[in-house]
């Protein structure tokens, strides 16, 4: 059975996240491009998924032994692995450097918590899909020796009243024991593994994590003073009981108007009143230069779709710049798209379709809340923070070592005075 790291669990209560809370989120390392060294990647190899979603799933020979794609493997590997409620993910990566490379890498939508918010139960032909990810899973762990591993499930399970019955089947067929992690440790996760496209020049970001049952928003607050002498605090959190899954079981996915749209929104906003520090960080952004940084499906697309990329390309995505007028009029083609269009879109795709205009949704209001004129987008997340976590307390990414990534970032408006 492949187990994870042992992990404290921390106070779940939204709100501020003080210095000794998550002194770890500071340090996160950079990411190159797809297979690069040098910063923390993200990347998934460059070899195409299969029809099962498998990737290259040819087993190495051993350390130091060469893969399919051409690279030398030497480890000591290490695993990370997210069971969300829209998608199964896995990362292995090696250290290198001050970060680490990706060697094997897996991602099947499998909707997990489909029907959890209105019935509370994970449904069993969710359950068997995700198995089915989770075996495969459990083949690529084993295909190595695996150092380090901390292997999470995030909403569907924290939810579904049959969560733990569920994981102990998850336990019993595959062989691999999840953790089920509380909303506090998946926003630290989130900002630990996007933090390096913190433009550096910014007095903070506003990071969000639309997720498919729900999603985070964090506060990162990049300005010196004497509380935190760092850059670089993750001031406040929150997490909310709303994602892409959600919104769409309960408004409709496929056909959404005008109406169906604002009414979504309007949803998302009613869940800000249990984010304390809701109007501080307006004031906040009214006073200094902040941005957006968007860790999710829904904002990956959108790059996609302003790239007009003829397949998604996450060398061209991740630490990519959106303005604002660029964002609006990606979310305004977005919306106009009817459901087949969106399903024929290559950066959507049949398995997105009916879910992205409720992750569109779930920005609308974020942006609505604490307006930002431009938008850092993330093709990184949990499992990155987790990768950068498990290396760096084996000692191979030192603490303080940090990049930036994506090239030179833009420079911030002069506030008005």
């Amino acid at each position: 059975m492949v187990m994870g790291s042992d992990s404290a669990k921390p106070q779940s209560t939204p709100g501020p996240v003080t210095e000794a809370d998550a002194p770890s989120m500071r340090f996160a390392a950079e990411a190159p491009p797809d297979g690069a060294s040098g910063s923390v990647p993200s990347a998934d190899p460059p070899a195409a998924p299969d029809g099962n979603g498998r990737g290259d799933a040819r087993r190495p020979g051993g350390s130091g032994r060469r893969r399919g794609w051409g690279r030398r493997e030497r480890g000591p590997f290490y695993a990370a692995l997210d069971l969300g409620t829209n998608n199964c993910r896995l990362l292995v990566a090696e250290p290198a450097g001050e970060s680490f490379r990706v060697v094997d890498s897996f991602s099947r939508i499998v909707r997990l918590g489909e029907g959890v918010a209105a019935h509370g139960r994970l449904r069993a032909e969710a359950m068997d899909r995700a198995l089915g990810a989770l075996r495969i899973c459990a083949e690529k762990l084993e295909s190595r020796p695996i150092a380090g591993a901390r292997l999470i499930a995030t909403q569907a399970c924290r939810a579904a009243e049959n969560g733990g019955a569920f994981l102990s089947r998850v336990r019993e067929e595959a062989g691999l024991d999840l953790e089920v992690v509380d909303q506090r440790t998946e926003a630290q996760l989130a900002a630990e593994g996007c933090f390096s496209l913190l433009d550096p020049r910014a007095a903070g970001a506003v990071l969000f994590d639309i997720g498919g049952g729900s999603s985070e928003i964090v506060w990162i607050d990049h300005r010196p003073n004497r509380r935190n002498r760092r850059k670089g605090l993750l001031r406040a959190w929150v997490s909310l009981p709303v994602g892409v899954v959600t919104l769409a079981e309960r408004f409709g996915g496929a056909h959404v108007d005008h109406a169906v749209f604002e009414a979504m929104v309007a949803a998302v906003r009613n869940e800000f009143h249990r984010f304390r520090a809701r109007e501080a960080l307006k004031q906040a952004i009214g006073g200094d230069w902040f941005h957006f940084l968007g860790t999710s499906g829904t904002v990956t697309t959108l790059a996609g779709v302003h790239l007009e990329l003829p397949r998604y390309n996450r060398r061209m995505v991740d630490g990519l710049w959106m303005e604002d007028d660029d964002i609006e009029r990606m979310m305004t083609k977005i919306r106009g798209m009817d459901y087949e269009t969106r399903r024929r879109n290559p950066c959507i795709g049949r398995e997105r379709a009916d879910l992205v205009l409720g992750g569109c949704a779930v920005f609308e209001a974020i942006r609505r809340e604490w307006p930002c004129t431009r938008l850092r987008v993330a093709d990184r997340g949990l499992r990155e923070g987790i990768l950068v976590q498990l290396m760096r307390a084996d000692g191979h990414i030192r603490r303080g070592r940090q990049g930036q990534a994506g090239g030179e970032p833009p420079r911030p408006p002069r506030q008005a005075q």
